[in-house]
């Protein structure tokens, strides 16, 4: 396919009607009882999530993403009565997730804020009572950019760490559009059987689907499995609104693959099965990093992919020297794992280098990741889409899934 230079892509094109009902503002009573539809070369049929293992090839790679949903949204009460909603989206000092939700004393977070113009004093401080003691938890507002708010958070008890508060104090961070609250359900369902590091602000929701049972048929099977991490952000629901797709700011998202996992995909001869748009983003990144670090004579301290840089790289690499490179920085930088952080846009037109098919659940209107979808089949998921809502699947974060075998 030949690649659509973004500016020509008209974010309109990338609309469709869908209908409130259609909106999943639950999960199913059982995980793997959620509906699945097919596309295979074209074809389109459906089955039950809880058969997806008699689809997949034995020889097939799993690519899950096992970042765990952090409790991230605070909420305060002023003596007025107004509430302030903090919603933590990534950790500024210091930076490391792991390293930030450890903290015992004090961390510093970047964040939206709900009901900002109340907030006038300096500080906000609430009483939270754990399991391991009581605290008193402060939040000062620091520096402003852009969207996002940096503040501080302080706090009296040095034998409860910032992670311990946000899983015991915190609310679970639903999507939007859902147009509800956060309920005890949510805590057990918008999060995967396998998820396990902490950092994500929304859940990778194809992952949703997989239980346990299904998780055994699919080892059962002989198929390989492996996890990388990426850590969603909240820029993930933002539409684009812009008229082209050029003008779209893409969010950034962290990730971390294991040097283990890179040689496994290196050895997968094309057959990777990816879990969910988190794990293509994820994937993709992985080859166009390997080709920058190939163009370069030294070796970075911090990588990062921009959003339209894989145009400008060397396309011709091969996936297997792409991922060789990666694998001599980490020699040469004597690290186990590669941690990057990516901006990358796929839009119609994109090559896919390690994708080979993708397990996803059904996207907003005029969304990145409806986008990608459609770099990924092209045309043909108009009529996923007018399938699906003809045949009363569930839409969104909390609704059926698909697996896509161009």
């Amino acid at each position: 396919m030949k690649m659509i230079q973004p500016g020509k892509i008209s974010a309109k094109d990338f609309d469709y009607y869908l209908p409130e009902e259609n909106i999943a503002k639950y999960p199913v009573e059982q995980r793997e009882k959620s509906k699945l539809l097919l596309y295979q070369k074209g074809a389109i049929s459906q089955d039950i999530f809880e058969n997806i293992h008699r689809y997949l090839p034995e020889d097939q790679l799993m690519v899950f993403n096992n970042a765990q949903v952090v409790y991230s949204r605070l909420l305060f009460q002023k003596s007025t009565g107004a509430n302030i909603e903090i919603f933590c989206l990534e950790p500024s000092q210091p930076k490391e997730y792991a390293q930030a939700f450890q903290q015992t004393f004090s961390v510093t977070w970047l964040c939206m804020v709900g009901n900002l113009k109340k907030w006038k004093e300096d500080v906000l401080e609430k009483k939270i009572a754990l399991p391991k003691g009581n605290l008193n938890l402060k939040a000062k507002r620091q520096a402003r950019r852009d969207n996002v708010i940096e503040i501080e958070f302080e706090w009296d008890n040095a034998s409860i760490t910032f992670g311990e508060i946000l899983d015991n104090a915190g609310i679970v961070p639903i999507p939007p559009y859902l147009k509800r609250e956060s309920e005890p359900v949510d805590k057990q369902r918008y999060q995967t059987v396998y998820s396990k590091i902490k950092g994500s602000v929304a859940a990778p929701t194809a992952g949703l689907h997989f239980s346990e049972p299904v998780m055994n048929k699919i080892r059962e099977k002989g198929i390989r499995t492996e996890e990388i991490t990426l850590h969603v952000g909240a820029g993930t629901f933002r539409p684009v609104k812009s008229e082209t797709v050029d003008q779209h700011e893409m969010h950034t998202e962290h990730f971390s693959v294991s040097q283990q996992t890179i040689e496994q995909l290196a050895n997968s001869k094309g057959n990777i099965l990816a879990v969910g748009t988190t794990s293509v983003r994820t994937l993709e990144s992985l080859y166009w990093i390997g080709v920058k670090l190939k163009s370069m004579s030294s070796s970075p301290s911090r990588i990062v992919l921009n959003q339209w840089e894989h145009l400008d790289l060397d396309h011709s690499v091969s996936v297997e020297a792409a991922l060789e490179e990666i694998q001599n920085y980490l020699k040469k930088t004597r690290n186990e794992t590669l941690n990057a952080s990516t901006q990358i846009m796929i839009t119609p037109g994109y090559e896919f280098k390690l994708t080979k098919s993708m397990i996803t659940n059904f996207h907003q209107p005029r969304s990145t990741l409806l986008m990608l979808i459609a770099a990924f089949i092209g045309e043909d998921w108009k009529d996923i889409y007018d399938y699906a809502l003809k045949n009363d699947f569930r839409f969104l974060s909390y609704g059926d899934s698909s697996l896509l075998m161009p």
